[in-house]
């Protein structure tokens, strides 16, 4: 017996990005990660490039990380509000694991780097895809970490590397309500020869 459509389609029906707050141990296990890590690469790659690579941040290199990043956040903006501080003190102290997802832009390949970024952005998405299926929660975010040059030195990136997203993993301690989604109806139009 098959499934219909809509049994196929449950898992990304269901699909949503719980606040990384919300996040708590257990984090998937050394063979469960790597399982996950093993689905998440298989994602369109021209040219066969591998235009992605992943960093582990966990446990207490994880919170030193973070620690490194508030003192940044800080730094950058004197005048950030008592909570936003909190905010950027606290931020990698609830899910146990984030995964790093770093694009490798080759710039001797003909393929444009925007497919290389999408590649590695499809990673980011199966991580959260196969988070949700083993029963985890996960949010992939990004903020003025992906973009600054300090960070991606802390991180040992290259020349060529940046952060696409950290991907925050754990256990989800509290349903989360889903946000309402687009109507497709207003984001299909279908093309004709005007000729």
């Amino acid at each position: 017996m098959t499934d219909t459509p809509a049994d196929a389609l449950a898992l990304l029906h269901r699909r949503h990005s719980p606040p990384s707050r919300q996040l708590v141990d257990p984090a998937p296990d050394p063979t469960t990660l790597h399982a996950l890590l093993e689905a998440a690469v298989r994602v369109p790659d021209h040219g066969k490039l591998v235009p992605f690579r992943l960093i582990a941040l966990r446990g207490e290199h994880k919170l030193r990380f973070g620690e490194r990043l508030a003192s940044r956040a800080i730094a950058r903006n004197p005048e950030l509000s008592e909570a936003k501080r909190e905010k950027e003190r606290t931020r990698y102290t609830f899910a146990p694991l984030v995964l790093v997802v770093v694009c490798r832009i080759d710039t001797t390949s003909s393929v444009p780097p925007m497919e290389q970024q999408l590649s590695a952005g499809c990673v980011a998405y199966n991580l959260l895809l196969g988070a949700e299926a083993l029963g985890f929660g996960a949010q992939w975010l990004t903020g003025w970490t992906a973009y600054d040059s300090e960070v991606a030195s802390l991180l040992g990136l290259g020349e060529h590397e940046q952060v696409v997203g950290f991907v925050h993993i754990g256990t989800l301690q509290a349903e989360v309500p889903d946000r309402e989604r687009p109507r497709v109806d207003d984001l299909l139009s279908e093309w004709r020869d005007p000729v």
